[in-house]
């Protein structure tokens, strides 16, 4: 799966899934402040990255993972 459709893919269920503004959804953008996740959100973000991607995403899978580039990064690699 190439970079672009991964990243088409992770907007749209953010959109979807978290109420996030397409614009706002840049790739220097921080993942925590601009989607305002808690705890529990980050459970439902890594629930739908498996079931929509196939892969499996642990804690430490996100050590570093700051921006929306990061996390595009992080599942691109856990992908391919």
């Amino acid at each position: 799966m190439d970079k672009n459709t991964i990243i088409t893919k992770v907007n749209d269920f953010l959109v979807d899934e978290f109420e996030a503004e397409l614009d706002e959804l840049t790739p220097e953008a921080n993942l925590k402040e601009t989607l305002e996740l808690d705890s529990l959100d980050y459970v439902d973000l890594v629930v739908a990255v498996e079931s929509e991607f196939g892969v499996k995403l642990a804690a430490e899978d996100f050590v570093g993972v700051e921006t929306l580039e990061n996390f595009y990064n992080l599942i691109d690699k856990k992908v391919n």
